[in-house]
């Protein structure tokens, strides 16, 4: 087999780079320790470099290069240039498990921590493969059923930490990947664990290197193709719960370090295998030591996997126009399939399930005694005043959202466009931690700020992708690395220790219950506006999907309608935020459910959707409110509680 000399100069130039950058910060780092003076036998600047400072490079190193080749691994045996342990949901399932640990059987961390972290990485594999095994182990499904499970992990755990913020509030902050060290005992035992990986990985790469060819060739070549899936997927799983177990979610480096190998010259999967590791590795070497350069007394206490989001997430997208996507996202004909009832009838049922959730929602709550109880009495009227506010907040946050969603699986011709997915939800968010840490604005103010934040990560994402003609596979990087870095932002806002993070944490739930009159009034104007705008774009939404030439045949501006459509999306998704947070589910699950429900052309299809969004936020609300009472569960974390099992059976059933 012959190399190329691109084939091994470009991934080494890129591993150059990086550790040129870390190696000259952590010069800068190191260099005033090994100078000070030591007037005593006690030296406190030289511990603190040997048992600190050094252990946590090592680190880096290490947990950048097992989770490199746990993407690599993935994407290879699984044939899926987006597959990670973040995108198929295997680190949420390790944090996960950790977080009930702790909570409930902290006897277990102490010796089984990385037993509890395989368990929950094994589980959340299981579930993602086995509904992609249902379809051929496709590429779409695959990613769908990670990142529901993220989701439906990820609320769990956020649930979890808000019922419990006394117990659970440093694990925000080691949940977004934490690298402080205070001995060699954490680098010295990932060492151990990455050789034995390693040395299966290497045993390994040759019938991986086959599976290129196809699966009827490598079959007959010898290669024994499902014994193969789940030894590389074990690998991949084992690296991804040990960097879990030992620092916490960094939910970048898998997906950025194979695509550099492969955008650098690393064609073959040997030598992505090979390559991934190390640029993944001198990658967040070099993230770490220029965050506690620039940090200075503040970088023990920033999540570096946050900080690494930050830096890896412009990288890809800047790269993203030059990424040769090999294996394409399946664009389902979700526009085209039979009815089984008519319009008319579907949208009356799913009215009528709404008017139920809102009714049960006003008139049933939780007694004094602390159990379910109709409203009577003299003071319904004052609990009702309470009460509807939230009730209609949520129902018009849901429409929103459920539309907006519509709207962007439409203009992708992908199923999982959502608001929540693409990072139109976590840009809103941004807008908010930027108002609430910098001018601290009222309710405009606050709207404003979450709508120019949705709206200018829709504009990333659309000049990203419009090269490519907004392919699903190059809408969803851009989503998720704008995720990413969004999140990431905000996590570094979070653990800065403001008072105003503790606000921005409950409203990032999804919480109603600061919502009054006056908010829930103008959430439900805002809503019957930019809806009743989004119906009058019924005929754009009906044409789009059908491709640019019918589009430019009928007289439609390609380039007027998307901006105008993608600002509504924006728009709405912003108003929605503001009360139920960026992590409702809706926006992915409404417009699924309206296209189970027989409705598929763009305005059945928007008005079903609204209104079953607001009927599963009315409902969230009422779960949160009633489940754990006095506590309240936020709505918008209840949502993906309900939402993500369901769509998983959906995905199931129809596979």
């Amino acid at each position: 087999m012959k190399i190329s000399r691109r084939d091994v100069v470009g991934p080494a130039l890129v591993v150059i780079i990086f550790l040129i950058i870390g190696g000259s910060a952590s010069l800068l780092l190191v260099t005033p320790s090994l100078r000070a003076p030591s007037e005593t036998s006690y030296d406190a600047t030289r511990l603190v470099l040997y048992y600190s400072t050094l252990p946590r490079l090592a680190t880096a190193i290490l947990a950048g290069a097992a989770l490199a080749l746990a993407g690599a691994l993935f994407q290879q045996v699984l044939r899926n240039p987006l597959a990670d342990p973040t995108t198929l949901g295997v680190s949420a399932g390790a944090n996960l498990t950790l977080v009930v640990a702790s909570l409930f059987i902290p006897g277990l961390l102490g010796t089984n921590r990385d037993l509890v972290a395989l368990a929950g990485s094994a589980a959340a594999a299981a579930i993602v493969l086995t509904l992609g095994a249902r379809r051929g182990f496709s590429p779409y499904s695959l990613v769908l059923s990670g990142l529901v499970l993220s989701l439906w992990c990820g609320g769990l755990s956020a649930i979890l930490t808000y019922l419990n913020q006394r117990y659970l509030a440093s694990l925000f902050i080691w949940g977004s990947g934490s690298l402080s060290q205070q001995s060699w005992v954490i680098p010295l035992s990932l060492f151990w664990k990455m050789a034995v990986v390693a040395v299966i990985c290497a045993l390994i790469v040759r019938p991986l290197s086959l599976l290129d060819l196809g699966e009827s060739s490598s079959v007959s070549l010898g290669v024994r193709v499902g014994r193969l899936r789940v030894i590389a997927i074990g690998c991949a799983v084992a690296l991804s719960a040990f960097v879990t177990s030992a620092i916490g979610v960094i939910s970048f480096i898998g997906l950025v370090a194979p695509t550099l190998s492969r955008l650098s010259g690393a064609r073959r999967p040997r030598q992505l295998i090979f390559w991934s590791p190390l640029i993944g590795g001198s990658l967040l070497f070099c993230a770490d030591a220029v965050l506690q350069l620039v940090a200075g007394g503040l970088g023990d206490f920033l999540p570096t996997g946050a900080v690494t989001a930050i830096f890896g997430s412009p990288l890809l997208l800047a790269l993203l126009p030059r990424l040769k996507i090999r294996h394409r996202i399946q664009q389902s004909a979700v526009w085209n399939r039979p009815r089984r009832t008519s319009a008319a009838t579907s949208i009356a049922f799913v009215a009528v399930g709404l008017l139920l959730a809102v009714g049960v929602s006003m008139i049933v709550g939780r007694g004094i005694d602390g159990s379910l109880s109709i409203l009577s009495g003299d003071t319904s009227s004052d609990i009702l005043a309470i009460r509807a506010p939230k009730v209609f907040a949520a129902l018009a946050s849901g429409a929103m959202l459920a539309v907006a969603g519509s709207i962007l699986q439409r203009l992708t011709g992908n199923e999982m466009s959502s608001p929540e997915v693409l990072g139109i939800s976590a840009g809103s968010t941004f807008g908010v931690a930027i108002g609430l840490f910098a001018l601290a604005p009222g309710l405009f103010g606050q709207f404003t700020f979450a709508v120019a934040g949705a709206i200018g990560v829709l504009a990333v994402i659309f000049l990203s992708s419009r090269r490519s003609g907004f392919s699903p596979e190059r809408v969803l990087l851009a989503g998720i690395a704008l995720s990413a870095m969004v999140d990431a932002v905000v996590g570094v806002l979070s653990s800065t220790g403001d008072p105003r993070a503790a606000l921005l944490m409950r409203w990032m739930s999804g919480s109603t219950y600061l919502v009054d009159g006056p908010t829930a009034l103008a959430e439900i104007g805002i809503g019957i506006v930019l809806m009743t705008i989004a119906f009058f774009t019924r005929r754009w939404l009906d044409i789009l999907p059908l491709g640019p030439s019918p589009t430019s045949a009928v007289g439609i501006s390609l380039a007027r309608s998307r901006l105008v459509l993608f600002a509504l999306a924006g728009l709405m998704t912003g108003a929605a935020t503001l009360t139920v947070g960026p992590l409702s589910f809706v926006g992915l699950m409404g417009p699924h459910l309206a296209r189970e429900a027989g409705l598929t052309r763009a305005l059945p299809q928007m008005i079903g959707a609204a209104l079953i969004g607001g009927a599963l936020m009315v409902a969230a609300d009422f779960l949160g409110r009633t489940l754990v009472s006095p506590y309240q569960i936020p709505a918008g974390l209840v949502s993906a509680m309900i939402g993500a099992p369901f769509l998983m059976f959906m995905m199931r059933k129809r596979a």
